[in-house]
């Protein structure tokens, strides 16, 4: 979950949406890991017009991704933004 201040739209905290952690926000900047998602339900769903977003620190997203049938896959980075 995301809170951003009014006036200046700048970020101003981030709460895992599993835990209820809140991540580190210094001058609108995120400085953890936060996996987030955004997801529209279109027809043939059953959220049809619905949308949502969510957040999870890496902890969360951890336990997550281990619960999946078919594990995730990963490759290497070699620049890092």
């Amino acid at each position: 979950m995301r809170r951003y201040e009014d006036e200046t739209k700048r970020l101003e905290k981030v709460v895992c949406n599993k835990c209820g952690r809140m991540l580190r926000v210094e001058n609108g900047l995120l400085k953890e890991f936060c996996f987030s998602a955004d997801a529209t339900f279109g027809y043939f769903s059953r959220r049809d017009g619905v949308a949502q977003h969510f957040d999870l620190c890496e902890d969360c997203y951890e336990e997550w991704t281990s619960q999946f049938a078919v594990a995730v896959e990963e490759t290497e980075e070699l620049e890092l933004l």
